[in-house]
């Protein structure tokens, strides 16, 4: 491997990823931005996964095979993988999705033109045209009185890995939903750019440590994660947003305990009641119909329109 740090690390955490990990790798060689380094971070896996990851290592210096000595669990390991980062980009890749080759020229072209943001999220956004700076009350407008922006994966993102550290890293004790956590805590800190859609494929299938049996018990805390977050003082929202937010929130919970209690899941509804963080009298203040717009966090103008971006105006 050369001394040099490239410009981006991309960290490709792997655990009994057999199926799936040479197109996953070969999705990052074939990336038109050629100056990264690719670091696979095995977690103890039991199959062939860290056989055909060296294979790859073996014919090209760029990719290094990290082989944890007992299984960390996801979030754990990819912090463990971001530690190990020389870039100064940091691009998580999950070892069954496939990078598109435009992926790292795109993120990393944009975010380097915006250097008041501290990372870049990609998805196909409602609201205006992307790429967008969203500061941190836009963040907390688009999630919260827009249609969502923390539903996003790590591997949507690219990080300044100084920005990442600088954030302390995924939280470790909510499973799967720990992506969620971080969101919440990144997104009121750090302006993000929004890079516009179809820069990745996430692919679905049932071995995603989401479909876990203990992933709906973590997913059922956010309720209460969002709430806390809702009332802290670093919470960008005025006054007006916040009390909009808060009620949007626990429509959004009071809805999920319906759906779970209809669908005979009872120890899992009460489980979202017992974690809400929401008093008697909170239910009774807050609990109504939400209040959301396809607009909201988009830059509008004096009309009430999106703005168009720069890059659409001819010279």
């Amino acid at each position: 491997m050369t001394t040099d740090a490239p410009a981006v690390s991309v960290v490709m955490t792997a655990f009994n990823r057999e199926a799936y990990i040479a197109e996953a790798i070969e999705s990052v060689l074939v990336q038109t931005y050629p100056d990264f380094e690719l670091i696979v971070v095995d977690d103890a896996s039991t199959d062939r996964t860290v056989a055909v990851a060296r294979e790859y290592a073996a014919r090209d210096p760029r990719v290094r095979v990290v082989v944890n000595e007992r299984n960390l669990g996801q979030f754990p390991n990819r912090n463990h993988g971001a530690s190990l980062a020389r870039g100064r980009f940091l691009k998580f890749h999950d070892s069954d999705d496939l990078l598109y080759p435009h992926c790292l020229d795109v993120m990393i072209r944009l975010l380097e033109a915006e250097p008041c943001a501290g990372f870049g999220i990609t998805f196909t956004w409602p609201g205006g045209p992307a790429p967008i700076v969203s500061t941190p009350q836009m963040n907390y407008r688009r999630e919260f009185l827009g249609y969502g922006m923390f539903m996003c994966g790590p591997g949507s993102a690219l990080f300044r890995t100084s920005v990442f550290r600088s954030l302390g890293g995924f939280p470790t004790d909510f499973g799967p939903a720990g992506d969620y956590v971080f969101w919440l805590h990144a997104c009121a800190e750090c302006s993000v750019v929004l890079f516009p859609g179809d820069l990745f494929w996430y692919r679905s299938h049932s071995g995603q440590e989401l479909y876990l049996p203990d992933g709906a018990r973590h997913y059922a805390r956010l309720g209460g994660v969002t709430w806390r977050a809702l009332q802290a003082s670093t919470c960008p929202l005025d006054e007006t947003e916040r009390a909009i937010a808060m009620r949007n929130s626990a429509f959004g919970t009071a809805k999920q305990i319906w759906r779970d209690l209809r669908a005979g899941r009872w120890e899992l509804g009460l489980f979202r009641v017992r974690h809400a963080g929401l008093t008697p009298a909170d239910w009774v203040r807050w609990l109504r119909p939400p209040k959301r717009s396809g607009l909201a966090g988009s830059p509008l103008d004096g009309r009430g329109e999106c703005v168009v971006p720069a890059w659409m105006r001819l010279p």
